[in-house]
Protein backbone atom coordinates (compact mmCIF):
# COMPACT_ATOMS: atom_id res chain seq x y z
CA UNK A 1 0.00 0.00 0.00
CA UNK A 2 1.46 3.37 -1.06
CA UNK A 3 1.19 6.63 0.87
CA UNK A 4 0.02 9.79 -0.87
CA UNK A 5 0.43 13.28 0.58
CA UNK A 6 -2.97 14.98 0.35
CA UNK A 7 -1.43 18.35 -0.50
CA UNK A 8 0.36 16.82 -3.51
CA UNK A 9 -2.75 15.20 -5.04
CA UNK A 10 -4.05 17.08 -8.08
CA UNK A 11 -7.77 17.78 -8.06
CA UNK A 12 -9.87 15.86 -10.63
CA UNK A 13 -7.14 13.25 -11.07
CA UNK A 14 -7.95 9.52 -11.08
CA UNK A 15 -6.39 6.71 -9.06
CA UNK A 16 -5.93 3.34 -10.79
CA UNK A 17 -6.89 1.52 -7.55
CA UNK A 18 -9.24 2.42 -4.66
CA UNK A 19 -8.04 5.09 -2.23
CA UNK A 20 -8.36 4.55 1.52
CA UNK A 21 -8.56 6.92 4.45
CA UNK A 22 -7.59 4.07 6.76
CA UNK A 23 -7.94 0.29 6.79
CA UNK A 24 -11.74 0.41 7.02
CA UNK A 25 -12.81 3.40 4.94
CA UNK A 26 -12.93 3.56 1.13
CA UNK A 27 -12.42 7.21 0.19
CA UNK A 28 -12.84 6.98 -3.58
CA UNK A 29 -12.74 4.41 -6.38
CA UNK A 30 -10.99 4.42 -9.81
CA UNK A 31 -14.20 5.49 -11.60
CA UNK A 32 -14.49 8.68 -9.53
CA UNK A 33 -12.10 11.64 -9.84
CA UNK A 34 -10.61 13.20 -6.72
CA UNK A 35 -12.67 16.38 -6.49
CA UNK A 36 -11.52 19.69 -5.09
CA UNK A 37 -14.30 19.46 -2.47
CA UNK A 38 -12.95 16.11 -1.26
CA UNK A 39 -9.42 17.49 -0.95
CA UNK A 40 -10.74 20.46 1.01
CA UNK A 41 -12.62 18.11 3.38
CA UNK A 42 -9.46 16.07 3.97
CA UNK A 43 -7.54 19.25 4.73
CA UNK A 44 -10.28 20.50 7.07
CA UNK A 45 -10.29 17.19 8.95
CA UNK A 46 -6.48 17.36 9.12
CA UNK A 47 -5.86 14.16 7.15
CA UNK A 48 -2.34 14.43 5.75
CA UNK A 49 -1.96 11.01 4.11
CA UNK A 50 -4.24 8.67 2.12
CA UNK A 51 -3.44 5.16 0.90
CA UNK A 52 -3.74 3.29 -2.38
CA UNK A 53 -2.09 0.43 -4.26
CA UNK A 54 -2.59 2.38 -7.48
CA UNK A 55 -1.12 5.39 -9.20
CA UNK A 56 -2.59 8.74 -10.23
CA UNK A 57 -3.53 9.70 -13.77
CA UNK A 58 -5.26 12.60 -15.49
CA UNK A 59 -7.68 10.17 -17.19
CA UNK A 60 -9.74 7.20 -16.08
CA UNK A 61 -8.56 3.76 -17.20
CA UNK A 62 -11.03 0.93 -16.77
CA UNK A 63 -10.05 -1.84 -14.37
CA UNK A 64 -8.99 -4.88 -16.34
CA UNK A 65 -8.10 -3.06 -19.61
CA UNK A 66 -4.59 -4.40 -19.15
CA UNK A 67 -3.50 -7.62 -17.51
CA UNK A 68 -5.56 -10.69 -16.75
CA UNK A 69 -9.27 -10.78 -17.50
CA UNK A 70 -9.80 -13.70 -15.18
CA UNK A 71 -12.51 -13.04 -12.62
CA UNK A 72 -12.53 -14.98 -9.38
CA UNK A 73 -15.37 -14.86 -6.91
CA UNK A 74 -15.97 -16.57 -3.63
CA UNK A 75 -19.43 -18.08 -3.76
CA UNK A 76 -21.65 -18.70 -0.78
CA UNK A 77 -25.26 -19.68 -0.44
CA UNK A 78 -27.83 -17.45 1.17
CA UNK A 79 -29.49 -20.26 3.05
CA UNK A 80 -27.05 -23.15 2.97
CA UNK A 81 -23.82 -23.83 4.80
CA UNK A 82 -20.78 -22.19 3.23
CA UNK A 83 -18.15 -19.66 4.18
CA UNK A 84 -16.81 -16.29 3.09
CA UNK A 85 -13.90 -15.04 5.18
CA UNK A 86 -14.75 -17.68 7.73
CA UNK A 87 -18.36 -16.57 8.29
CA UNK A 88 -20.93 -19.33 8.56
CA UNK A 89 -23.62 -18.52 6.02
CA UNK A 90 -26.21 -20.55 7.91
CA UNK A 91 -25.41 -18.44 10.96
CA UNK A 92 -25.68 -15.26 8.86
CA UNK A 93 -29.06 -16.30 7.52
CA UNK A 94 -30.33 -16.98 11.03
CA UNK A 95 -28.95 -13.68 12.31
CA UNK A 96 -30.56 -11.74 9.46
CA UNK A 97 -33.91 -13.36 10.18
CA UNK A 98 -33.49 -12.59 13.88
CA UNK A 99 -32.57 -8.97 13.05
CA UNK A 100 -35.72 -8.61 10.93
CA UNK A 101 -37.84 -9.91 13.78
CA UNK A 102 -36.07 -7.63 16.26
CA UNK A 103 -36.53 -4.58 14.03
CA UNK A 104 -40.21 -5.37 13.41
CA UNK A 105 -40.83 -5.85 17.13
CA UNK A 106 -39.08 -2.56 17.95
CA UNK A 107 -41.10 -0.71 15.32
CA UNK A 108 -44.35 -2.21 16.64
CA UNK A 109 -43.43 -1.09 20.16
CA UNK A 110 -42.73 2.48 18.99
CA UNK A 111 -45.93 2.68 16.93
CA UNK A 112 -48.00 1.68 19.97
CA UNK A 113 -46.05 4.00 22.26
CA UNK A 114 -46.68 6.94 19.92
CA UNK A 115 -50.40 6.15 19.73
CA UNK A 116 -50.71 6.09 23.53
CA UNK A 117 -48.72 9.30 23.86
CA UNK A 118 -50.85 11.03 21.25
CA UNK A 119 -54.31 9.75 22.17
CA UNK A 120 -54.12 9.02 25.89
CA UNK A 121 -51.24 11.27 26.91
CA UNK A 122 -49.37 8.24 28.33
CA UNK A 123 -45.60 7.95 28.23
CA UNK A 124 -43.46 5.83 30.56
CA UNK A 125 -39.87 7.09 30.71
CA UNK A 126 -38.63 3.99 32.54
CA UNK A 127 -40.19 1.63 29.98
CA UNK A 128 -38.62 3.59 27.12
CA UNK A 129 -35.21 3.42 28.83
CA UNK A 130 -35.51 -0.36 29.31
CA UNK A 131 -36.35 -0.78 25.62
CA UNK A 132 -33.30 1.26 24.62
CA UNK A 133 -31.12 -0.95 26.84
CA UNK A 134 -32.28 -3.90 24.71
CA UNK A 135 -31.36 -2.01 21.55
CA UNK A 136 -27.92 -1.19 22.94
CA UNK A 137 -27.21 -4.85 23.66
CA UNK A 138 -28.43 -5.92 20.23
CA UNK A 139 -26.30 -3.34 18.42
CA UNK A 140 -23.20 -4.58 20.24
CA UNK A 141 -23.86 -8.13 19.04
CA UNK A 142 -25.40 -7.80 15.56
CA UNK A 143 -24.99 -4.26 14.27
CA UNK A 144 -24.21 -5.38 10.69
CA UNK A 145 -27.37 -7.40 10.36
CA UNK A 146 -29.53 -4.66 11.82
CA UNK A 147 -28.02 -2.22 9.30
CA UNK A 148 -28.85 -4.61 6.49
CA UNK A 149 -32.43 -4.85 7.67
CA UNK A 150 -32.77 -1.05 7.64
CA UNK A 151 -32.25 -1.15 3.88
CA UNK A 152 -34.05 -4.42 3.15
CA UNK A 153 -37.32 -3.41 4.80
CA UNK A 154 -38.98 -0.43 3.17
CA UNK A 155 -41.55 1.60 5.16
CA UNK A 156 -45.00 0.20 4.45
CA UNK A 157 -47.43 2.36 2.50
CA UNK A 158 -49.91 4.15 4.75
CA UNK A 159 -47.85 3.46 7.86
CA UNK A 160 -46.91 6.14 10.38
CA UNK A 161 -43.54 7.10 8.93
CA UNK A 162 -42.84 9.14 12.07
CA UNK A 163 -42.38 5.87 13.98
CA UNK A 164 -40.22 4.38 11.22
CA UNK A 165 -38.08 7.50 11.06
CA UNK A 166 -37.61 7.52 14.84
CA UNK A 167 -36.64 3.82 14.94
CA UNK A 168 -34.09 4.16 12.14
CA UNK A 169 -32.65 7.37 13.56
CA UNK A 170 -32.29 5.67 16.94
CA UNK A 171 -30.34 2.73 15.51
CA UNK A 172 -28.02 4.96 13.48
CA UNK A 173 -27.46 7.32 16.42
CA UNK A 174 -26.55 4.47 18.75
CA UNK A 175 -24.16 3.00 16.20
CA UNK A 176 -22.38 6.37 16.08
CA UNK A 177 -22.46 6.55 19.88
CA UNK A 178 -20.79 3.14 20.01
CA UNK A 179 -18.14 4.27 17.54
CA UNK A 180 -17.51 7.40 19.65
CA UNK A 181 -17.06 5.07 22.64
CA UNK A 182 -19.74 6.71 24.76
CA UNK A 183 -20.06 5.04 28.18
CA UNK A 184 -23.08 2.77 28.49
CA UNK A 185 -25.26 5.19 30.44
CA UNK A 186 -24.67 7.92 27.85
CA UNK A 187 -25.28 5.53 24.95
CA UNK A 188 -28.64 4.62 26.49
CA UNK A 189 -29.45 8.29 27.09
CA UNK A 190 -28.56 9.03 23.46
CA UNK A 191 -30.86 6.22 22.32
CA UNK A 192 -33.77 7.56 24.37
CA UNK A 193 -33.13 11.05 22.98
CA UNK A 194 -33.04 9.78 19.38
CA UNK A 195 -36.22 7.75 19.83
CA UNK A 196 -38.10 10.69 21.32
CA UNK A 197 -36.60 13.53 19.25
CA UNK A 198 -39.82 13.97 17.24
CA UNK A 199 -42.15 13.66 20.25
CA UNK A 200 -43.44 17.19 19.72
CA UNK A 201 -45.05 16.08 16.45
CA UNK A 202 -47.48 14.02 18.52
CA UNK A 203 -48.89 17.25 19.95
CA UNK A 204 -49.84 18.45 16.46
CA UNK A 205 -52.89 17.35 14.45
CA UNK A 206 -51.97 14.08 12.72
CA UNK A 207 -53.33 15.37 9.39
CA UNK A 208 -50.39 17.82 9.40
CA UNK A 209 -47.41 15.62 10.29
CA UNK A 210 -48.78 12.63 8.36
CA UNK A 211 -49.87 14.71 5.37
CA UNK A 212 -49.46 13.13 1.93
CA UNK A 213 -49.32 16.59 0.32
CA UNK A 214 -47.11 19.66 0.50
CA UNK A 215 -47.91 21.77 3.56
CA UNK A 216 -49.17 25.34 3.32
CA UNK A 217 -47.32 28.18 5.13
CA UNK A 218 -49.55 28.00 8.23
CA UNK A 219 -48.98 24.25 8.55
CA UNK A 220 -45.24 24.70 8.05
CA UNK A 221 -45.19 27.16 10.94
CA UNK A 222 -47.03 24.62 13.08
CA UNK A 223 -44.47 21.93 12.22
CA UNK A 224 -41.66 24.32 13.22
CA UNK A 225 -43.03 24.37 16.79
CA UNK A 226 -42.46 20.66 17.35
CA UNK A 227 -39.00 21.00 19.03
CA UNK A 228 -40.46 23.25 21.74
CA UNK A 229 -43.53 21.04 22.09
CA UNK A 230 -41.29 17.98 22.40
CA UNK A 231 -39.10 19.58 25.05
CA UNK A 232 -42.15 20.56 27.13
CA UNK A 233 -43.78 17.16 26.71
CA UNK A 234 -40.71 15.12 27.68
CA UNK A 235 -40.00 17.38 30.64
CA UNK A 236 -43.56 16.82 31.91
CA UNK A 237 -42.93 13.04 31.86
CA UNK A 238 -39.66 13.43 33.83
CA UNK A 239 -37.25 12.50 31.05
CA UNK A 240 -33.63 13.51 31.82
CA UNK A 241 -32.73 17.06 30.86
CA UNK A 242 -30.19 15.97 28.16
CA UNK A 243 -33.00 14.02 26.46
CA UNK A 244 -35.35 17.01 26.62
CA UNK A 245 -32.65 19.29 25.21
CA UNK A 246 -32.02 16.90 22.30
CA UNK A 247 -35.70 17.17 21.34
CA UNK A 248 -35.41 20.95 21.56
CA UNK A 249 -32.15 21.24 19.61
CA UNK A 250 -32.20 18.54 16.92
CA UNK A 251 -33.02 21.13 14.23
CA UNK A 252 -30.29 23.53 15.37
CA UNK A 253 -27.38 23.78 12.93
CA UNK A 254 -23.70 24.45 13.52
CA UNK A 255 -23.77 27.58 11.37
CA UNK A 256 -26.46 29.16 13.57
CA UNK A 257 -29.14 28.86 10.87
CA UNK A 258 -31.26 26.23 12.64
CA UNK A 259 -34.30 26.58 14.86
CA UNK A 260 -35.87 27.30 17.31
CA UNK A 261 -33.02 29.24 19.01
CA UNK A 262 -30.43 29.59 16.20
CA UNK A 263 -27.69 28.19 18.42
CA UNK A 264 -24.06 28.17 17.24
CA UNK A 265 -22.20 24.85 17.08
CA UNK A 266 -20.50 25.19 20.48
CA UNK A 267 -23.86 25.70 22.21
CA UNK A 268 -25.51 22.57 20.76
CA UNK A 269 -25.40 19.39 22.85
CA UNK A 270 -23.59 16.28 21.57
CA UNK A 271 -26.80 14.24 21.44
CA UNK A 272 -28.43 16.95 19.34
CA UNK A 273 -25.46 17.05 16.96
CA UNK A 274 -25.58 13.28 16.48
CA UNK A 275 -29.34 13.21 15.95
CA UNK A 276 -29.14 16.12 13.48
CA UNK A 277 -26.81 14.04 11.29
CA UNK A 278 -28.60 10.68 11.58
CA UNK A 279 -32.02 12.28 11.24
CA UNK A 280 -30.90 14.02 8.03
CA UNK A 281 -29.23 10.90 6.61
CA UNK A 282 -32.30 8.80 7.37
CA UNK A 283 -34.56 11.41 5.74
CA UNK A 284 -32.34 11.54 2.64
CA UNK A 285 -32.20 7.77 2.20
CA UNK A 286 -35.84 6.87 3.01
CA UNK A 287 -38.99 7.38 0.99
CA UNK A 288 -41.33 10.03 2.34
CA UNK A 289 -44.96 10.88 1.44
CA UNK A 290 -43.90 13.38 -1.22
CA UNK A 291 -40.32 12.51 -2.08
CA UNK A 292 -38.38 9.54 -3.36
CA UNK A 293 -35.47 8.11 -1.39
CA UNK A 294 -31.89 8.72 -2.46
CA UNK A 295 -29.47 5.82 -2.38
CA UNK A 296 -27.20 5.57 0.66
CA UNK A 297 -24.16 6.56 -1.40
CA UNK A 298 -25.76 9.81 -2.61
CA UNK A 299 -27.11 10.59 0.86
CA UNK A 300 -23.66 10.06 2.33
CA UNK A 301 -22.04 12.38 -0.22
CA UNK A 302 -24.58 15.11 0.53
CA UNK A 303 -23.74 14.96 4.21
CA UNK A 304 -20.02 14.93 3.42
CA UNK A 305 -20.41 18.15 1.45
CA UNK A 306 -21.88 19.69 4.62
CA UNK A 307 -23.15 22.69 2.66
CA UNK A 308 -23.15 25.79 4.83
CA UNK A 309 -21.38 23.86 7.62
CA UNK A 310 -24.70 22.73 9.04
CA UNK A 311 -23.40 19.61 10.76
CA UNK A 312 -20.66 18.84 13.23
CA UNK A 313 -17.61 17.52 11.34
CA UNK A 314 -16.74 14.94 13.98
CA UNK A 315 -20.22 13.42 13.82
CA UNK A 316 -20.32 13.39 10.01
CA UNK A 317 -16.93 11.70 9.97
CA UNK A 318 -18.16 9.13 12.51
CA UNK A 319 -21.22 8.33 10.35
CA UNK A 320 -19.04 7.82 7.28
CA UNK A 321 -16.56 5.62 9.13
CA UNK A 322 -19.39 3.53 10.61
CA UNK A 323 -21.27 2.96 7.34
CA UNK A 324 -18.57 3.60 4.69
CA UNK A 325 -19.28 5.25 1.35
CA UNK A 326 -21.08 2.11 0.10
CA UNK A 327 -23.44 1.26 2.98
CA UNK A 328 -24.93 -2.18 3.56
CA UNK A 329 -28.13 -2.46 1.53
CA UNK A 330 -26.86 -0.35 -1.38
CA UNK A 331 -27.55 -1.58 -4.92
CA UNK A 332 -24.34 -1.68 -6.95
CA UNK A 333 -22.88 -2.39 -10.38
CA UNK A 334 -19.84 -4.67 -10.27
CA UNK A 335 -16.78 -4.61 -12.51
CA UNK A 336 -17.93 -7.86 -14.19
CA UNK A 337 -21.14 -6.12 -15.32
CA UNK A 338 -23.36 -7.88 -12.76
CA UNK A 339 -25.83 -6.06 -10.53
CA UNK A 340 -26.32 -6.80 -6.85
CA UNK A 341 -26.78 -5.52 -3.32
CA UNK A 342 -24.20 -5.00 -0.59
CA UNK A 343 -25.28 -7.45 2.10
CA UNK A 344 -22.38 -7.57 4.51
CA UNK A 345 -18.90 -6.41 5.38
CA UNK A 346 -16.02 -8.81 5.19
CA UNK A 347 -14.72 -8.65 8.79
CA UNK A 348 -11.22 -9.69 7.71
CA UNK A 349 -11.04 -7.02 5.02
CA UNK A 350 -13.87 -4.48 5.34
CA UNK A 351 -12.66 -2.54 2.30
CA UNK A 352 -14.27 -5.11 0.01
CA UNK A 353 -17.90 -5.85 0.94
CA UNK A 354 -19.90 -8.98 0.26
CA UNK A 355 -22.46 -8.56 -2.52
CA UNK A 356 -25.51 -10.67 -3.35
CA UNK A 357 -25.92 -11.10 -7.11
CA UNK A 358 -29.38 -10.57 -8.59
CA UNK A 359 -31.00 -13.51 -10.39
CA UNK A 360 -27.99 -15.79 -10.06
CA UNK A 361 -27.84 -19.06 -8.19
CA UNK A 362 -25.32 -21.74 -7.39
CA UNK A 363 -25.72 -25.16 -9.10
CA UNK A 364 -27.71 -26.43 -6.12
CA UNK A 365 -30.21 -23.57 -6.47
CA UNK A 366 -29.00 -21.35 -3.67
CA UNK A 367 -28.50 -17.59 -3.86
CA UNK A 368 -25.14 -16.60 -5.29
CA UNK A 369 -23.07 -14.25 -3.16
CA UNK A 370 -19.63 -12.90 -4.02
CA UNK A 371 -16.88 -11.28 -2.05
CA UNK A 372 -15.38 -8.29 -3.83
CA UNK A 373 -11.61 -8.08 -3.82
CA UNK A 374 -8.76 -5.94 -5.22
CA UNK A 375 -7.76 -6.56 -8.87
CA UNK A 376 -10.54 -9.17 -9.17
CA UNK A 377 -14.04 -7.87 -8.55
CA UNK A 378 -14.82 -4.32 -7.48
CA UNK A 379 -17.80 -1.99 -7.17
CA UNK A 380 -18.05 0.33 -10.16
CA UNK A 381 -20.86 2.56 -8.91
CA UNK A 382 -24.12 2.56 -6.97
CA UNK A 383 -27.36 1.84 -8.82
CA UNK A 384 -30.70 3.59 -8.64
CA UNK A 385 -33.75 1.46 -7.92
CA UNK A 386 -34.98 2.17 -11.44
CA UNK A 387 -31.85 0.48 -12.84
CA UNK A 388 -32.28 -2.80 -10.97
CA UNK A 389 -34.66 -4.37 -13.45
CA UNK A 390 -32.64 -3.35 -16.49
Amino acid sequence: MNNFNVKEIRHNCYFSKPVYLDKAFVLTVPETPVSDDLLKLLDKWNFKIVYSEGETSSEYAKTGETGSTHTHTSEVSGAGIGTVAGISQQSDFDKLKKAEEFYTSFLFYVENMFVKASVSDELDEKAVTEKIKEIAEYIKEDRRFLMRVLKNIEPAEGKNYLATHSVRTTILSMIIGTYLKLPTYRLIELGVAALMHEAGMLKLPSNIYLSQRALNPVEQKAIATHPILGYTMLKSFNFPLPVCLAALEHHERGNGAGYPRRLPNEKISLYSKIIAVTCSYEALSSKRPHKEAKDGYTGMLELLKNDGKQYDDTVVKALVLCLSIYPIGLYVLLSNGKKGQVVDVNPENPRFPIVQIFDEFTPDGKIKTVQTSPDVLTIVRPLKRSEIGN
